[in-house]
């Protein structure tokens, strides 16, 4: 299998490391195991769990305690309805591997994350890639969707909250998606892992598996939950497809660990908790973030609706990664350039890290854009 190599995760493992303001983390702050106890409520006495564990495989297709507490996230799901799986990378790669052939023909929007289409293509389906506009609030053209349909087309692949944009789709496009969808009897998978982010309200949108009977939705713990060390995620969808995407899992997976799906399951239900952070975190700190950019004549974006990421344009006529290379070095701040996800001219930041954090490395990036302005201001003057 020949497969393109994974832009974002391999800028992020060349450089995460070596930065001292990480503006291009996705999750919101993480918290620690310590945190978790105290919000669970549960003090000390849960070493009694811990010592009580066995170390074996634990249940295949995940604990029951987890698979209930994933299937409460959902409007009409059971626990038959949800399989644990190695974090949402996990969960996204079983899908399109159980789904997808040779010869399909597959539909993801872009951007998104890398695998909705790269994945699909290194398994030899046609995939056609329907393109996010900002000037459409980087949301789905849905006529253009429907044109893109055919008798053939296996899978549409979405991204709802989306990553990189914050762009947010609500239940009437995502209903109408799956009427689409129903025209070649395609599957919808829509990646959620953002989902409880958004900026209003409790933070869920509609999910894709309550509104269509071949809606695929995944997720996990490592966005809104600040949990992305325990690498536990999940594929929600119909019973039939569950059975069918486990063939595979004994490929690569047999089980979750059972102390990462002891810690979900202890989170999830303490979700509302976990939650209030998260979102005192993404709201507060989307409003620093919208502020700065009203104040920086450079950079223009549309602002997000949900998730912890947004797009930002910048008028410089430099590669965006010549932009995050030299931002690194000269500020010790981190974006992700626009390259890596096929949005040249753009850059992603991170926004739902620690507060402080974000508005020190903000400045850092004002100081490198009015030094980035005066020598372009100069060097129209020479020229």
């Amino acid at each position: 299998m020949d497969i393109q190599t994974f832009g974002v995760e391999m800028w992020m493992n060349e450089f995460e490391n070596h930065c001292r303001y990480n503006l291009a983390e996705t999750c919101v702050a993480s918290i620690t195991l310590g945190e978790l106890i105290d919000m669970a409520g549960m003090d000390n006495s849960v070493m009694g769990d811990l010592r009580a564990m066995r170390m074996g495989y634990g249940a295949i297709e995940g604990s029951e305690r987890l698979r209930r507490a994933v299937a409460g996230l959902y409007e009409q799901q059971t626990a038959d309805n949800v399989l644990t799986t190695h974090g949402t990378i996990g969960a996204n790669a079983l899908v399109h591997q159980t789904l997808v052939s040779r010869g399909d023909h597959v539909i993801a929007v872009v951007p998104t994350y890398q695998q909705h289409y790269s994945i699909p293509a290194s398994l030899e389906a046609e995939v056609e890639l329907l393109h996010l506009r900002p000037e459409d609030g980087f949301l789905p053209d849905l006529e253009a969707l429907r044109a893109m349909l055919r008798p053939e087309t296996r899978l549409i692949a979405i991204n709802n909250p989306n990553n990189p944009t914050g762009a947010l789709m609500g239940r009437e496009m995502l209903a109408e998606i799956a009427d689409i969808a129903k025209g070649s009897g395609a599957w919808v998978l829509c990646d959620e892992v953002y989902r409880g982010t958004d900026q209003s309200g409790d933070g869920y949108t509609t999910s894709i598996c309550d509104l269509y009977d071949r809606g695929i939705s995944t997720a996990g713990m490592s966005k809104a939950y600040s949990l992305a060390g325990l690498r536990v995620g999940w594929v929600v969808g119909p019973r039939e497809l569950l059975d069918r995407i486990m063939v595979h899992r004994d490929y690569n997976t047999i089980s979750v660990g059972g102390l990462d799906e002891l810690f979900s399951a202890m989170a999830l239900e303490n979700r509302d908790k976990i939650l209030t952070r998260a979102h005192q975190i993404t709201r507060g700190n989307l409003e620093i973030l919208a502020d700065w950019v009203a104040g920086e004549p450079l950079i223009d974006w549309v602002k997000p609706q949900s998730g912890t990421t947004a797009l930002l344009k910048y008028d410089l006529p430099i590669p965006s990664r010549d932009f995050c290379t030299r931002l690194l070095d000269e500020e010790g701040v981190l974006f992700t350039p626009g390259s890596v996800m096929d949005m040249e001219g753009w850059l992603r930041i991170g926004f739902a890290n620690a507060t402080d954090d974000l508005r020190a490395g903000l400045a850092r990036v004002s100081a490198f854009l009015a030094r980035e302005q005066t020598a372009q201001t100069a060097t129209s003057r020479t020229g």
